[in-house]
């Protein structure tokens, strides 16, 4: 029995020494929360924003057809380069060629009847100046010429015109460059608004931004803007190439335009890009977002402070712009050289104590994770 006894003295013991060191440490620390600590530091940051932007081709034409009807041919295919005037399609012109026909049949017998008419003017002219017609029945035969020549001239132009129709039915390239997607078939009928194809010159890819009215005055020709293409390339530096001179009334927004790259195969027609605009360049205090805390929408972040020869958390109220790697640039509520407290900045409250350190014990400088949540 007396070892027995032996190990549950030494038990108690020990936990009685440990009992009494957690006073010790407390009164040690103060009640003080540990925290890193480092200054805040100025940074050279660009102030920008972020929008989503579209592509489009200053060479690229959408082909409707000029008339209705039937398609009887596709004489080329997607991909296929083509020369200005070439022919793409054929609308079946069975029914305008009729059309034209019997236009035409029209005419000739109305300049037929014009002949006559003038025929029968001369013989009137001759008769008025023997004396044995009227003047007035003159008149008559030189108005009754008119009508018939003015029928004839617009019978004529009619018939230019429904030729000028039938050539419509030959769908033909209205500039050099690449045919797009052939939606319609063989055997389809068309109407105006029906999109035959796309024929794209490759002239030039520019970015169209929509920015809101109150941005206006901020932007200028020249104004960068970074596009980013797809997949985690660098982003390629643009500049602003047009300013619309006027906001759009129905939803209050701005149109800006800036030339892309040629030859850049990462950028297509009707792209969505994300842009973003540098407004400008500035030095600002920058904090890694580690250091913030956010409540309510609104971002805080804590500073140490000296009161009555002790640290206190002092909870500071941010505006920040947006994030350039893994820190946000503050705007207003930090300075340069405040006290940042870096660490357990969930479990701290405004005025409470805490023992400032400045280091990591791993070495790693303060306000950098080693974790995989870090903003990219």
């Amino acid at each position: 029995m007396r070892p027995h006894l032996s190990l549950l003295s030494l038990l108690a013991l020990s936990l009685l020494g440990c009992d009494n060191k957690k006073p010790e440490q407390a009164q040690q620390q103060g009640g003080a929360m540990p925290v890193q600590v480092q200054p805040v530091k100025v940074q050279r940051v660009d102030i920008s924003t972020e929008y989503i932007g579209t592509i489009k081709s200053r060479g690229a034409t959408m082909l409707q057809p000029q008339v209705e009807g039937q398609i009887t041919k596709i004489l080329v295919h997607s991909g296929e380069r083509v020369r200005a005037g070439q022919s793409l399609m054929q609308i079946d012109p069975l029914k305008q060629q009729a059309t034209v026909n019997t236009q035409e049949a029209t005419r000739r017998a109305r300049e037929a009847q014009l002949v006559l008419t003038a025929k029968q003017l001369e013989r009137t002219r001759s008769l008025a100046q023997a004396g044995v017609v009227s003047k007035q029945e003159l008149d008559q035969a030189e108005s009754t010429y008119e009508a018939a020549k003015a029928d004839v001239d617009a019978l004529h132009a009619s018939v230019n015109e429904q030729k000028e129709q039938l050539r419509y039915y030959n769908v033909t390239s209205p500039t050099e460059g690449v045919v797009g997607d052939v939606p319609v078939r063989v055997g389809d009928r068309v109407a105006t608004s029906t999109l035959l194809t796309t024929i794209d010159s490759g002239s030039g890819l520019e970015l169209y931004l929509s920015l809101p009215a109150e941005k206006a005055a901020d932007v200028h020709l020249g104004t960068p803007i970074d596009i980013q293409p797809p997949g985690d390339a660098k982003p390629v530096r643009v500049q602003v190439t047009f300013i619309s001179p006027r906001i759009d009334p129905q939803n209050q927004l701005l149109l800006v335009k800036a030339d892309l790259p040629r030859d850049d195969p990462r950028f297509r027609n009707d792209q969505e890009i994300h842009s973003k605009i540098i407004w400008r360049a500035t030095d600002l205090p920058v904090i890694p977002f580690t250091a913030i805390s956010r409540l309510g929408g609104d971002m805080f972040a804590f500073v140490a402070e000296t009161a009555d020869n002790k640290s206190v958390a002092k909870q500071r109220h941010l505006t920040v712009g947006d994030m350039v790697g893994n820190d946000y640039p503050v705007l207003d509520g930090l300075k340069p050289g405040d006290t940042l407290i870096t660490s357990n900045v969930q479990m701290l409250a405004d005025g409470m104590p805490v023992q400032p350190i400045t280091g990591q014990p791993n070495g790693k400088p303060p306000g950098e994770t080693t974790g995989q949540g870090g903003a990219k």
